[in-house]
C-alpha cells in the first residue's frame, strides 16, 4: 500500500465474509460516485497489516473500521464518519454524533454480534466486479 492511498482515499476496512458487510459495501459505492472510499476486507493481507499499524486486536473483526487522515474509526463512529461523505440524506445522520458513543456502540454491538445469524456469512471474501476493483485495495 503507497502512502497516498491513506492520504488521498479514506479506507474502509470490512469482514469480507459477512453478508452484510459486503451488502453495505455496495451500498456505499453506490452513494460515493466520486469514488471517495477505497476498500479492503479485514481479513486480506493490507487489512492485517493495517490492523497492526493501528495496534488494534485481531480477535475484533466485529466492526467495520474506516481509515482516514491517519485516524483510525470503529463501530458507530466509523459509520456515521462514512455516512457524512455519501450522497443524498446520508451525511443527516452525523448528527446521531451527538448521543454518547457508548449509546450509540451498543447498538451496534447488538447488530454485529447478530450479522452471520441474521444475514448469514460466505465462505470466502466478495471477489469486486472488474468495474469495480480499482477502489479494492489488497
Amino acid at each position: 500500500m503507497g502512502e497516498s492511498h491513506s492520504v488521498e482515499h479514506p479506507i474502509i476496512l470490512f469482514d469480507g465474509v459477512c453478508n452484510l458487510c459486503n451488502g453495505s459495501v455496495l451500498f456505499i459505492i453506490k452513494r460515493d460516485p466520486q469514488s471517495k472510499f477505497r476498500f479492503a476486507s479485514l481479513q486480506s493481507d493490507l487489512g492485517v497489516k493495517l490492523l497492526r499499524q493501528f495496534e488494534f486486536p485481531q480477535g475484533e473483526l466485529n466492526s467495520v473500521l474506516l481509515i482516514k487522515d491517519q485516524k483510525l474509526f470503529q463501530k458507530s463512529n466509523a459509520a456515521l464518519e462514512i455516512a457524512k461523505h455519501l450522497n443524498g440524506l446520508w451525511p443527516m445522520f452525523y448528527m446521531f454524533k451527538i448521543i454518547p458513543a457508548f449509546i450509540r456502540n451498543s447498538m451496534y454491538d447488538w447488530i454485529a454480534g447478530n450479522r452471520y445469524r441474521w444475514f448469514g456469512k460466505k465462505d470466502v471474501c466478495m471477489i469486486p466486479t472488474p468495474e469495480l476493483r480499482s477502489r479494492f485495495l489488497e
